[in-house]
């Protein structure tokens, strides 16, 4: 085969296709819940107006396209060019920037879809709408492209799916070098011996849960054999009582058990603080030891974050292995920045919800924030919060496919179903109030050579939210349906 790699030039269409059909649930019910609640239902002299169910998405798109290409990229994202207008920037040496919504400027992205209540009336996302990500015209082997989709559940906790379809695969005839590539396979007489181009074969495709949104796929947590030692350190002041209390509870059980059950030489333990701050439970390997000294928490007096994480820290020093982790959670005032413990090698997880400062939570946790803090705007969101660290120390981030892009869609077309916690065995809903992102990355590779000049590819991605009350075992709505029989 030759690879004459320098002369691909494919056709100024939409190469890799915009992700269109992004956010297929609406506003109001929503797509698919019309079974479960109407948006309002009237008796006299009372009232009974039902709950919402609202699918919003975001979106952070980057194109690894090579160095020098600024003014090319951007007249395809200009309002003359095909792609979603955007004001293309070069983050680093041929990495580009390509699409933001919210467009956060000189802000963050990664913090700002954790932090903000993206359920908010007045904050414009992807809600209903169609938004072409990958308008690429000149795509050569060795690019690759990365979008990650933050979705939001807003009020009632939902089963998701995501889908998809492959809409052209075209080979839009031709070049020298191309026909000499392709050789014997094709007649080049105008009937191809094989329908459609090679370009949706040849790209490479991995789609997974972006539990940190960071806009890359963060591997395994530690090799195999690898131990860690993790210090629980739980708010327990008055503001955490009643329910936010028993949310945290079970998720921090749940952490647990996924941390004792990845490694039989790991250790947990249990460090509460409110005006001062106890260790219930140093570090084991007991699950039940655990359980029961979160299950004796109890929601009472100030907060002292600084003398929970002293103390947590004070516990990790009894650690056998190396590797120590803190998990800090709380609901109000951070009033540390964990320097100490840090100094000493402790990775240190942040997790908030109710009034913590984001900023204060980027304060306590590891480099990059980004990576370590985890922030939910509804109490219902804690348990999923915590299985998200749970997931990150323990496994890394869980691909959802590899392949083909030609196979991710048609893998897309029969709907996959995503899981709103990874940290159990059984598949969950998305809670509300919780950011949950997942990483879509396409890579050209750089041995595919000449058989793919001219050819363009186009493709939907899109997801589908239904309720989770009282739809305990919901269908597929992508599956294809099964025949039914009938006589001859």
């Amino acid at each position: 085969m030759t690879d004459k790699t320098n002369d691909i030039e494919l056709s100024r269409r939409k190469i890799l296709g915009g992700l269109g059909a992004v956010g297929l649930a609406s506003a109001g019910a929503g797509l698919g819940t019309t079974a479960y609640f109407n948006d309002e239902e009237n008796f006299v002299g009372n009232n009974l107006t039902a709950g919402e169910l609202d699918l919003k998405l975001d979106y952070r798109a980057t194109y690894a396209g090579g160095p020098g290409r600024l003014e090319e990229i951007d007249g395809w994202y200009s309002e003359d060019g095909p792609g979603e207008p955007f004001d293309v920037v070069e983050e680093e040496d041929g990495v580009y920037l390509i699409g933001e919504v919210p467009n956060v400027g000189e802000l963050d992205w990664v913090d700002e879809v954790q932090s903000r209540d993206f359920c908010a009336p007045e904050v414009g996302l992807v809600n209903g709408d169609e938004i072409p990500v990958f308008v690429l015209d000149d795509v050569k082997p060795g690019d690759c492209g990365e979008v990650t989709i933050s979705l939001h559940i807003c009020d009632n906790p939902s089963w998701v799916w995501m889908n998809g379809e492959l809409t052209e695969n075209a080979q839009n005839g031709y070049a020298d070098p191309e026909m000499e590539a392709l050789g014997d396979e094709f007649d080049f007489d105008g009937n191809d011996t094989e329908m459609g181009g090679q370009l949706a074969d040849a790209v490479e495709v991995t789609m997974w849960y972006d539990e940190n949104c960071n806009n890359v796929l963060d591997g395994d947590a530690g090799q195999e054999g690898d131990a860690v030692c993790v210090q629980l350190v739980i708010d327990t002041s008055g503001s955490m009582s009643g329910t936010r209390l028993a949310n945290t509870k079970s998720g921090a059980k749940q952490l647990a058990q996924t941390i004792l059950g990845a490694n039989p030489d790991n250790r947990v333990g249990v460090t509460r603080f409110s005006t001062s701050a106890t260790t219930p439970q140093p570090l084991t390997d007991d699950l039940a030891a655990v359980e029961a000294a979160i299950d004796g928490l109890v929601a009472t007096g100030g907060t002292n974050a600084q003398s929970g994480v002293d103390a947590g820290q004070a516990e990790l020093e009894n650690c056998p292995p190396d590797e120590s982790v803190m998990v800090v959670f709380g609901d109000g005032d951070i009033n540390t920045d964990g320097s100490a413990a840090k100094g000493a090698g402790t990775e240190i997880y942040a997790i908030g919800v109710g009034g913590a400062s984001f900023s204060d939570l980027e304060d306590l946790a590891s480099e990059p924030p980004e990576d370590y803090v985890f922030f939910g705007t509804d109490d219902a969101a804690i348990e999923q919060i915590f299985g998200q660290v749970a997931e990150t120390i323990t496994q890394g981030e869980t691909i959802i496919f590899e392949g083909s892009l030609a196979d991710a869609m048609a893998t897309l077309e029969e709907g996959i179903a995503l899981d709103g916690n990874r940290a159990t065995e059984e598949r969950a809903p998305f809670a509300g109030g919780l950011t949950q992102c997942i990483g879509f990355e396409w890579c050209l590779p750089t041995d595919v050579g000449n058989e793919v000049q001219t050819d363009s590819v186009m493709f939907d991605v899109g997801f589908y939210a239904e309720q989770s009350r009282h739809n305990d075992e919901p269908e597929n709505p992508f599956a294809t349906p099964t025949p039914t029989p009938t006589d001859d």
